[in-house]
Parts: C-alpha cells; sequence; structure tokens
C-alpha cells in the first residue's frame, strides 16, 4: 500500500510517499481502507520539531518516532480483530490515530465513531481532532453556558469554524475574530457578530465576554483578561506566537486567576469515542457542518501541510485518499 512517510525532521518535503506493508489490526483494532484524512498543525509542529518541546510529545530527541504522519481519518471497515464488537465489515467510520496518511491504516475501536450519513468522507475526515478540540474547549475547559457571550479568535481555521458552530449549539452568542477575507464565511456558520482584526482591537473595545476562546491568538494575556467578565475564562489553544502564548498563560495565568477573579486556561485535546459520538449527532442534526478550503491528493501532502502552515486556511484541508 501506498503511505506518507519520514526518517528525520524536516520541512514538509522531507515526507515522500512510499509502498510499506498493509497493516493487520490487533485483537482491539479495526482495519480501515482509508477514504480521506485531514492536516492539523500538530502534524506539521511533531513534522518539523518546532518549537523543540515537539521533540518531546511523540516525537524522538534527534529523529522522530512517529515516521508517519497523519490523524484524522474516515474510511471503510475491512478487517476487524477478535475482540472488536462495534464495528463489522463495510461500516464507514470516521475518528483518530497514527499514520493517517495512507491507504489502509490500524485503530483501536475505541477511537473511531460511524460515519454521519449525512457528510461526505472528506468532510467527515475534517472533524476529529479540530471539532473535538473545539467541543473539549468549550464545554470542559471553557464551561460554556446558554445566554454567554462568547468570542472565537481565530474564527476562520480549523478549530475556529467548529467552535463558532458548537458555541451557537449550546445556545451562547457568539462573536467571531477573523480577517477581511474570512467575515462572509464566518457569519454564514452562524455567528452573530463577527470583528474584523486587521480594523478593530476587540481587547480595546468595551465589550466584554464570559468566555473566550484563542485559537490563534495573537494578544498578550493582559489584553485577553481584560475583555472578560469577572469570573470569566478564557482558553488558550494556538497561537502564531505560541510559546510566548503558552508561558504567559502557565505563568501569569494563575496570578491574574488568583487577583481579578478571572481564569486563563490551556489545554491539550484528549481522544474521546464519547465526544465523536456528541459531534456525529451534531452533524446529522445539521447543527454543525465541517468547513473545507482546500482538497489534496495523498502524494500532495508536502504541499498542503505547507498551504496550513502559512496560516491562511479557511477551515479545514483535507486529503482525498484514491
Amino acid at each position: 500500500m501506498k503511505a506518507i512517510v519520514t526518517n528525520k525532521y524536516g520541512p514538509p518535503e522531507v515526507l515522500e510517499l512510499k509502498d510499506v506493508e498493509k497493516p493487520n489490526p490487533k485483537d482491539d483494532e479495526v482495519q480501515v481502507k482509508v477514504r480521506a484524512a485531514s492536516v492539523n498543525p500538530a502534524d506539521w509542529h511533531l513534522l518539523e520539531g518546532k518549537p523543540f518541546m515537539a521533540h518531546l510529545m511523540g516525537g524522538g530527541l534527534f529523529t522522530p518516532k512517529i515516521r508517519r504522519p497523519g490523524s484524522d481519518i474516515a474510511g471503510q471497515v475491512e478487517a476487524v480483530g477478535e475482540d472488536v464488537n462495534q464495528f463489522q465489515l463495510g461500516d464507514e467510520v470516521f475518528g483518530f490515530g497514527v499514520g493517517g496518511f495512507a491507504e489502509y491504516v490500524c485503530r483501536r475501536e475505541n477511537a473511531l465513531a460511524l460515519k454521519p450519513a449525512n457528510i461526505s468522507f472528506e468532510e467527515a475526515a475534517a472533524v476529529p481532532v479540530a471539532a473535538v478540540t473545539a467541543l473539549q474547549g468549550l464545554r470542559e475547559v471553557g464551561q460554556i453556558q446558554a445566554g454567554q457571550k462568547v468570542l472565537i479568535d481565530g474564527a476562520s481555521g480549523g478549530v475556529g469554524t467548529f467552535a463558532v458552530q458548537i458555541a451557537k449549539s449550546f445556545g451562547a452568542e457568539v462573536t467571531g475574530v477573523c480577517s477581511t477575507g474570512n467575515l462572509d464565511m464566518v457569519r454564514s456558520i452562524g455567528a452573530d457578530y463577527v470583528i474584523d482584526y486587521t480594523r478593530e482591537d476587540f481587547t480595546k473595545k468595551k465589550e466584554r465576554y464570559n468566555l473566550i476562546l484563542a485559537t490563534a491568538g495573537y494578544h498578550s494575556i493582559f489584553d485577553y483578561s481584560h475583555a472578560l467578565n469577572p469570573n470569566g475564562i478564557y482558553v488558550f489553544i494556538g497561537s502564531s506566537r505560541l510559546m510566548r502564548s503558552l508561558f504567559q498563560v502557565m505563568l501569569i495565568g494563575p496570578l491574574i486567576s488568583t487577583i481579578q477573579n478571572k481564569k486563563m486556561k490551556s489545554f491539550v485535546a484528549k481522544i474521546s469515542k464519547k465526544d465523536l459520538v456528541f459531534l456525529k449527532d451534531l452533524l446529522e442534526a445539521g447543527e454543525v457542518k465541517p468547513v473545507i478550503d482546500r482538497r489534496y491528493q495523498l502524494s500532495e501532502v508536502p504541499q498542503a501541510l505547507r498551504y496550513l502552515e502559512e496560516g491562511h486556511a479557511k477551515g479545514k484541508v483535507v486529503i482525498t485518499v484514491t
């Protein structure tokens, strides 16, 4: 079978499309014929080993331990292990894992869910990491409630487009922050208000929010704190200034939380079959719709990662596997 592989850290161009052995499922695994995959920022962080802590998050010190990149997949079940009882041959599924940029993968059954019947394989592959991150950031960490004023900073990106829609499904009043060219798209997915960050700085406006989810944050933690209501919650997910933002949340966040009674948090999403099923229900109900910017072929994974790294993707970038 064909798969994208690498033996060293580096830019997307170090990736190669090679013939590798088709994986066989273990007793608790499902073999999936991949129909589509999607790319995430974690893919190129781990590939390039940047920032350096990426070496410690599933990578190796000098060479990557993860030689087969890719997480999100959608496809059809081709074989099941002896202990698998939730899936059968022919089931259409989507979920998480390692080595997703390939024609076949094996996944533990608790990392998969049945694909929503009303969306394509490409749309389903866009969901797992980005949508689960948005859901857990809003619900578990942000403690979202109906009627709250919620701001999504980076509303046009992969996590951001899901966050806008999921926040609306919880009954929140949602403000999306994005660039000029993405205003109409963010409105179209349900944002009540949109702010063009190239023309306005929401942290300097009078409006205050119960919850701020920063998927592409570039403000300081003090600016975010200023834009929160008393007892408000700031949730950091990603930033173009990743290390600075992360250290601010870790070192200064507890101090702000104590003095101002505002919670400043960061988190890493966890694989959750329960959350995949929750999202499946939202997708089938039409409350959430994946936004896909571009589609690439399996051989074009390096180009897809390079495009994502540029930071201008509207929604998700997916890989069609034929």
